[in-house]
């Protein structure tokens, strides 16, 4: 193969959109990983050196034979979106026990490498690149990783090949646990609801019940649906339900203003109404891969507490939409066990991760080894929600 050069950008707006947009799309990621999406991050100033997040995006070129990269003749093969990050927030892969321990030694685990969608825990490709070219892709990530002298590299989210091109580069696999929902073909929620067993419709059923008692309805917009009001009330309510919790949200009004400009045909906003006046709000970003209609639930946010108003708006309503809309999977996110009392069923998902300190990468190894069997036991032991899968 025609030996390939590295490069590694400050901005996304250093690459030409078109050329990293295609190898999303040879790659199967979704509009999660396209340009305006990462790039919305950083105009914003969501991503910045100054907020932890330093974008250092790779790129591989085959230049034909040329000895320095000209854009003009020669091709993009592979992008990573890559950040030195100077903390761990905003991954939902958790490796605080990690750098405790290297500061207790110590030694500097900040700032490490991170290949990533920034607070974005979707499964998907991160090694923008076609099977040909993915074990390069992953040995120059490696390289970069290791000539930097960064304590680590963590790469979030990956598939299945990712994985394995990863891993045969000298990454260790980590197993993590999400709960989706799949469309079975029913017919509307009710449909739904009757193939979830007793309790757990009766629960579903109740909680829906409290929303409507206090007045409450609810609506959802996407595309051209959308307007500024509709953007400045779901950001009300996201803000303030991360001030609620003493946190500054991470988010800035612009990203979603850039999204919204950008990428609107990607965007579903669910708001809740008490009489005329909105009250909470849920987004989920909408796209197709490998031929599915997908949506992601993402942020919610509320102006006032109602009991199971986040129930409704983050999974009720949403579930209803996809099964009006041929919606074939809805991804809750990362973590939450009690999705599935509400029809998501568990998934498996993937990261991998390189220390380059030898001492460490071996007890980070065996520690992965035990959690990946604590991992599999713990989705062994998870109930179906549904009556035929159960007997009921």
């Amino acid at each position: 193969m025609t030996p390939l050069h590295l490069q590694v950008i400050d901005h996304i707006d250093e690459i030409d959109p078109a050329l990293w947009d295609a190898l999303v799309t040879q790659s199967g990621g979704s509009v999660l990983c396209q340009h305006a999406f990462l790039k919305a991050f950083e105009t914003s100033g969501s991503v910045n050196p100054d907020t932890g997040w330093k974008p250092q995006h790779l790129l591989l070129w085959d230049t034909r034979g040329a000895v320095t990269i000209d854009p003009t003749t020669s091709k993009l093969v592979a992008a990573v979106p890559l950040y030195a990050k100077g903390h761990s927030y905003g991954e939902f892969v958790f490796d605080w026990a990690w750098a405790d321990a290297y500061q207790r030694h110590g030694l500097q685990y900040y700032p490490k490498w991170l290949a990533a969608v920034p607070f974005t825990p979707v499964p998907g490709p991160r090694l923008l690149t076609s099977d040909a070219h993915r074990p390069a892709a992953a040995q120059a990530l490696l390289q970069w990783a290791t000539e930097s002298k960064l304590s680590s590299l963590h790469v979030l989210y990956t598939n299945e090949a990712d994985t394995a091109a990863l891993c045969a580069a000298g990454c260790m696999p980590r197993k993590h646990t999400q709960f989706h929902w799949f469309n079975r073909g029913w017919a509307d929620f009710d449909t739904f609801l009757t193939s979830l067993t007793q309790p757990k419709r009766k629960k579903i059923r109740a909680e829906r019940r409290k929303v409507k008692e206090v007045g409450v309805t609810t609506q959802v917009f996407t595309g051209a649906e959308l307007t500024p009001e509709h953007w400045d009330i779901f950001y009300r309510c996201y803000a303030n339900t991360y001030h609620q919790r003493g946190n500054p949200p991470y988010l800035t009004p612009a990203f979603f203003e850039a999204v919204g400009a950008t990428l609107s045909k990607h965007c579903v906003i669910a708001l809740a109404y008490q009489g005329e006046q909105a009250i909470a709000a849920s987004l989920l970003w909408l796209d197709t891969t490998h031929g599915q209609r997908r949506l992601y639930g993402r942020y919610w946010g509320a102006l006032k507490h109602v009991d199971c108003l986040h129930f409704e708006l983050a999974y009720y309503t949403p579930l209803e939409w996809a099964l009006q809309n041929d919606i074939a999977v809805v991804e809750g996110g990362a973590q939450g066990e009690h999705k599935l009392a509400r029809g998501f069923e568990p998934v498996q998902t993937q990261s991998a991760h390189w220390l380059a300190h030898p001492a460490f990468a071996d007890a980070v190894e065996r520690f992965l080894e035990q959690e990946r069997t604590g991992i599999d036991r713990y989705m062994k032991g998870l109930h179906s929600p549904f009556r035929a899968e159960i007997g009921d």
